[in-house]
């Protein structure tokens, strides 16, 4: 009975349904395993690792579980198999602001946004309750349990003429799902403004920041999304926007379908696994075999540095935590590589980083002192 626990545990882990306080354990174990080894992992004792994390769990009646080691075994082999990166690897792992947290360390987003209905009300959905949040014309606006809001048609007639926007702050992101089934993730800093329902001619949205979106096919009526400086259009596809207003250009990196990008002055059409770069100097440009993995590494909870020098790292570590980062004399333009969560706090980012290059860190309050 015991080993199933052990077992169950490990599947509970790789399906994101773990309690805080089971993630800590698996964590803790993963970690210790990644300070023994070296870049490859070998194959993992299971025995060995199940009496380790079984040891640490309270002891407590559970209910009979199937049997169903093979598959756990395959999947654990994964978990610990993940190759590491060749400065530094994080597992993805969940926030963990508890309680128990310091008042004085500097914990990572979460899970928050204000909606501004049509009528200018503003729902902090931290604050909201889940189940029914508004009825606007056609649509009900509904927060789910996992914290993310949903629209849905209630009649056939869809008007499409009340517009919502969603606002994630500083530290902040969250999930959309709009009323044809388009999936929306918003990234720290960012917005998205779009109908409640969209009409039958077209699907309009307006963004800033950075959004994935998961667009419901619909070949009669194409998916627009808007930002300062273009417009993509889609009929149904996985694609990432970056457009962010201080970054030099905005980056637009498809996953599956084809979009077209436009501007003013050219317009594009982009395949699965191509990044197009917009400045007002350059125009459009197409990066053919883009690093997909990077570009929507925040929406699967973790950073990724593709030799991207100190000043660049940080800015990304400036919006999800929410500090100001200054510069005490010079500092190096050597690339870092490799990934690391997002739910770390920027305490345990900052050592990682700092064993990896030539720079040193000081916190003030809500300020990152970098030093060469």
């Amino acid at each position: 009975m015991e080993k199933n626990r052990a077992q169950l545990l490990i599947a509970k882990y790789l399906s994101g349904t773990c309690t805080p306080e089971e993630k800590i354990i698996v964590e803790s174990w993963y970690a210790k395993e990644l300070a023994k080894r070296e870049d490859q992992l070998p194959e993992p004792d299971y025995e060995e690792i199940e009496r380790e994390i079984w040891n640490k769990l309270p002891q407590r009646n559970t209910a009979k579980i199937t049997r169903m080691w093979t598959r756990i075994a395959v999947a654990a082999s994964v978990l610990v198999c993940i190759y590491t990166g060749y400065y530094f690897f994080e597992l993805k792992q969940q926030s963990l602001q508890t309680a128990q947290n310091s008042k004085h360390e500097i914990l990572p987003g979460s899970t928050k946004a204000v909606l501004v209905l049509a009528n200018g009300t503003k729902l902090d959905l931290n604050d909201a309750k889940s189940g029914l949040l508004a009825t606007q014309g056609s649509s009900e606006v509904v927060k789910t349990g996992s914290g993310q809001v949903t629209y849905t048609a209630t009649t056939v007639n869809n008007p499409g003429s009340l517009y919502n926007t969603m606002i994630t702050p500083v530290g902040g992101e969250y999930r959309l799902i709009l009323s044809d089934g388009t999936q929306v993730w918003l990234n720290a800093a960012s917005s998205i403004k779009y109908p409640t329902t969209f009409n039958k001619y077209e699907r309009k949205v307006e963004i800033t920041g950075e959004v994935y979106f998961e667009v419901a096919h619909d070949a009669s009526k194409p998916f627009r999304v808007i930002t300062a400086k273009q417009t993509v259009e889609v009929l149904g596809t996985h694609f990432n926007i970056n457009a962010y207003p201080d970054e030099l250009a905005v980056k637009t990196t498809l996953l599956t379908g084809s979009i077209r990008i436009s501007s003013a002055k050219k317009s594009a059409l982009l395949k699965p696994g191509e990044q197009s770069q917009f400045n007002y100097r350059e125009g459009i440009s197409i990066i053919d075999h883009a690093n997909t993995e990077e570009a929507v590494a925040w929406k699967n909870g973790y950073f990724r540095f593709n030799n991207e020098n100190i000043r660049s790292v940080m800015h990304k570590l400036s919006r999800w935590y929410d500090v100001d980062v200054v510069y005490d004399g010079a500092v190096s333009d050597e690339g870092y590589y490799g990934t690391i969560s997002r739910y770390k706090t920027i305490d345990e980012v900052l050592k990682m980083l700092q064993q990896t290059k030539g720079v040193q860190f000081k916190i003030e309050g809500r300020r990152i002192v970098v030093t060469g």
